[in-house]
């Protein structure tokens, strides 16, 4: 069973030598929104080996989740460092010791947790690990059901997600550009399907959860729950009563500065698309964090100085030193994919192939759910692949009758479903570090093992309720 880091080094091996193989034989493919001709860079040619050292240190530096990881983990660190946050879950655990309701807790934050982007990969798992071990589960139980939620909830959701308006947007900009007027999609055209989804991506690992994954880990070993896990004391009682009313000023105050007639963290437009709000949300939630973990350390007594906060910031690193290791592999991979242009050649050529299958509307629809949920396992961003996938389908399923907000919505089930199971996550390097942090021996085999059934459930079952959805014509949103 490899390690992560060597998994990703393999994975950057095999991507180097795939783009020999294809640039030998000439892979190309045309761009299907500009004409351009993409072909596969040659990762082993010497200009390749030429930007390799040019940029194997920005690759690292510029790898997304890395930033956003370390900056979120000072927020975490001074939360859980001063006790904030194991005093809430004992807060919690005092009120409430039912476990499925805990499980399902966590289930539907993790579903909706997509309202604020990826904050869900790096807040929820750590937090759900804990918790599921103050209530004698195992914590790795904890991480996959956060994770799977996270994961395979990504597009359902009883609000409006940030994903929302990015695909609206690419789907009415490839309507305009087909020729079709007067055909509006705008970011709640997949409400309904979307919000009835919720329920049904929540039951389905709300079952595996109960029936095959804690079963299988079984309850944790090692700890008196009761000794861990005592009552509050008055002082901290007042502690988390002072950390919960400061934080709750400064959300207002957030909340205030966004959505008010004047708020400044709105964009220049005056909408939320890539506003300072939306783009700086994590830090926000991190500071948040912060905030409240070092009132809550000074009130309760357990800081005393500014030292006690900054060892509190800097906690987390310790933590994440195997998480950097990983990383750097994984940006390295990441980065070397796509200078190779292997995704986008493959994805373009496999939805021109299935474009070109002279079937009826719903087998379409079908083979193009599946066709997304296997482009999904090497190329993860769905705004990405939708950018490429929407300028060959909507027109294609807009001749067939098809509305350009069904083809959207069965985009959305297959890109979501296999996220949990593909290597190529960029949160996967963080999920295999929070896991080794509880059992060394953690590799994506050990998660894959864990997460394959609930790819499977969700994507057939999600698939019957679209099909359901389809026949029975209602619409799946405004």
């Amino acid at each position: 069973m490899l390690h992560p880091a060597t998994m990703f080094f393999l994975l950057t091996l095999v991507v180097v030598f795939l783009s020999w193989i294809f640039n030998v034989y000439g892979l190309s493919v045309m761009h299907p929104q500009t004409g351009a001709i993409i072909s596969v860079e040659n990762l082993l040619s010497a200009e390749g080996a030429r930007w390799f050292l040019r940029h194997v240190v920005t690759n690292f530096t510029g790898f997304a989740p890395l930033g956003m990881v370390l900056v979120a983990m000072f927020g975490v660190g001074i939360a859980e460092h001063s006790g904030f946050i194991h005093a809430c879950i004992r807060n919690s655990i005092k009120r409430n010791r039912n476990k499925r309701a805990i499980i399902l807790g966590i289930i539907f934050l993790g579903i909706l947790s997509n309202v604020i982007g990826d904050s869900g990969y790096i807040f929820l798992i750590p937090i759900a690990a804990t918790l599921f071990h103050s209530i004698g589960l195992h914590p790795i139980a904890g991480i996959i059901t956060a994770y799977v939620s996270v994961a395979c909830g990504y597009s359902a959701n009883i609000i409006i997600s940030t994903l929302d308006p990015l695909m609206a947007r690419t789907t009415q900009e490839v309507l305009s550009a087909a020729g079709f007027t007067g055909i509006h999609v705008g970011p709640l055209s997949n409400y309904f399907f979307m919000l009835v989804s919720t329920f049904l991506v929540g039951g389905i690992i709300y079952w595996i959860t109960i029936k095959r994954l804690i079963p299988v880990l079984g309850e944790n070993e090692g700890e008196i729950y009761s000794e861990e896990y005592k009552p509050l004391s008055k002082r901290e009682k007042r502690a988390i009563r002072m950390a919960l009313i400061i934080g709750g000023i400064f959300m207002f105050i957030i909340l205030w500065s966004t959505f008010s007639s004047s708020g400044f963290l709105r964009g220049v437009s005056g909408g939320l698309i890539r506003s300072p709000f939306i783009v700086g949300v994590l830090f926000l939630i991190a500071l948040s964090g912060a905030i409240m973990g070092t009132i809550y350390g000074f009130t309760s007594g357990r800081y005393r100085s500014d030292n006690d906060v900054i060892e509190g910031l800097a906690q987390p690193m310790k933590i994440l030193a195997v998480y950097i290791v990983i990383a750097f592999f994984a940006a390295q991979m990441f980065a070397c994919l796509e200078y190779s242009n292997l995704d986008k050649c493959i994805t373009i050529l496999g939805a021109n192939f299935i474009a070109s299958i002279q079937i009826n509307a719903i087998t379409s629809l079908l083979l193009f759910i599946l066709f997304t949920a296997v482009i999904n396992l090497i190329m993860v961003s769905a705004t990405a692949k939708w950018a490429f996938m929407a300028f060959i389908f909507v027109p294609l399923f807009a001749t067939m009758g098809i509305e350009p907000e069904l083809a959207q919505c069965a985009f959305r089930i297959g890109d979501s479903a296999t996220n949990a199971i593909t290597p190529f996550l960029f949160y996967m390097p963080l999920v295999l570090t929070y896991m080794q942090r509880y059992d060394e021996q953690s590799t994506y085999a050990t998660l894959f093992k864990f997460t394959w059934r609930y790819t499977i459930y969700i994507l057939v079952l999600w698939t019957l309720l679209f099909i359901v959805w389809y026949l029975l014509g209602w619409p799946v949103g405004f």
